[in-house]
């Protein structure tokens, strides 16, 4: 077996600091802001369209509906993130709905602790939270488990639109770490929404970006 991933303490990342709260305290008391109930609608159409391919890492996958989603469409799924509370009604989610998907506490900045590739990954709304530093830091370690030939996919809140989310990303913003990186090439970025519970059409970008 594997060692288990993120067994050293981390620091905060940005997000947390400007929080002033670790990223599982969002899940203490009832849903988070982007914790729908559902899979959000962008993935469920990449999916549909045969966009994934297995096996399939969602990083920041939160409570885990996205990593349900397509795990329940029989493909094998890794959903990782931070929050130990989001894990753990993800885990409950499964058990209840008796999906075969697997969850564990993972740091985004550091995926090749996981010791996997995948062929297929899904980052759904959390390249926004990390500041410029910490994306250079994050396409890295997204190539570290990344299958040549694979597809990365990065459903992030933008800048442009009527309704925009915390965090908005300017397209040159989402596409610079990517364009510094010889792992990746950026194959189409395009305007998306995302739902939250206070919005079920916040202006997004929708990337789809392929590992060299």
């Amino acid at each position: 077996m594997p060692p288990t991933p993120q067994s050293d303490p981390r620091p905060p990342t940005s997000h947390e600091r400007q929080a002033g709260q670790p990223w599982n305290a969002s899940y203490l008391d009832g849903p988070a802001p982007w914790d729908i109930g559902t899979p959000q609608p962008a993935v469920v159409r990449l999916a549909e369209s045969g966009g994934f391919c297995g096996p399939v890492l969602d990083v920041g996958c939160g409570t885990g509906d996205n990593a349900l989603f397509i795990a329940a469409r029989g493909l094998p799924v890794l959903g990782v993130d931070v929050a130990a509370t989001a894990l753990a009604t993800a885990r409950q989610t499964a058990d209840d709905r008796g999906i075969d998907v697997a969850f564990a506490m993972a740091d985004a900045l550091h995926l090749q602790r996981l010791y996997r590739r995948f062929e297929t990954v899904l980052d759904c709304g959390l390249f926004h939270t990390f500041d410029a530093s910490e994306r250079t830091e994050y396409v890295a370690s997204l190539a570290s488990v990344t299958d040549s030939g694979g597809t990365l996919y990065v459903l992030c809140f933008s800048d442009t639109g009527p309704d925009l989310g915390p965090h908005p990303v300017t397209r040159h913003a989402l596409t610079a770490p990517f364009d510094h990186n010889p792992a990746w090439h950026i194959a189409t970025i395009a305007p998306e929404h995302l739902r939250t519970r206070f919005s079920d059409a916040t202006s997004a970008w929708l990337a789809t970006i392929e590992r060299r």
